[in-house]
């Protein structure tokens, strides 16, 4: 019986001393992948950039804007999907909460509840293209850099839908994430976050002061 005492008590403390041990590996090689993320939409965020001061220079020199015989563009739908893709934001910040949280059946309804949003924003992005009175190569200016500017954004949106489709995917691991482990999750909540923001401005810009 001592015996039984003693060994439990001496792999006790080789269990302590592994799990120190990992600490200290961790804290002497931090995990530098979201730093790394960062970087990656800040460069993302560059060519948003881009395509905003081309638009506003279009939209400063030239003479009357939009072109003459551009159509109004609609404001009630954009606006409708403005407040679905402004509010999963708010949907996937608790998919990230209930992650850190060691709910993993949580996370993956949060996440499922965003995708369903960021679809339904597509799907109505999809459903504006078909009603413009305006199209790509009709060589109208404002027409031109709609297209692009939302087109571009458009596919942002599909990437996100994609990371988080992978992240569930992932999930399905026991284990995969949990409060400890959970970079995929909280990368994509910041990924998602970005392409609300870019949004903001795309809709302030092409719809508000259109």
């Amino acid at each position: 019986m001592q015996g039984s005492t003693v060994t439990q008590s001496q792999a006790e403390l080789n269990f302590s001393a592994t799990h120190s041990h990992q600490i200290d590996h961790h804290s002497e090689h931090p995990d530098h992948r979201l730093f790394g993320f960062v970087l990656f939409l800040i460069s993302e965020s560059m060519l948003f950039v881009g395509l905003f001061v081309a638009y506003l220079t279009y939209r400063a020199v030239a003479p009357v804007w939009p072109p003459a015989g551009t159509p109004e563009v609609e404001l009630l739908l954009p606006s409708i999907n403005t407040v679905i893709l402004l509010s999963s934001s708010f949907v996937i910040h608790q998919a990230d909460g209930a992650i850190k949280k060691n709910d993993v059946k949580g996370m993956q309804l949060w996440f499922l509840a965003t995708i369903a949003m960021g679809a339904t924003f597509l799907a109505g992005q999809v459903y504006e293209y078909a009603h413009l009175e305006f199209g790509l190569a009709e060589g109208n200016l404002f027409g031109s850099t709609f297209y692009v500017l939302t087109g571009f954004h458009g596919l942002h949106v599909f990437v996100g839908l994609l990371l988080m489709s992978l992240v569930l995917w992932r999930s399905r691991r026991r284990g995969h994430y949990s409060d400890q482990k959970h970079f995929g999750v909280e990368a994509t909540e910041i990924y998602w976050h970005f392409v609300d923001v870019i949004w903001i401005f795309l809709f302030s810009m092409l719809y508000l002061l259109h």
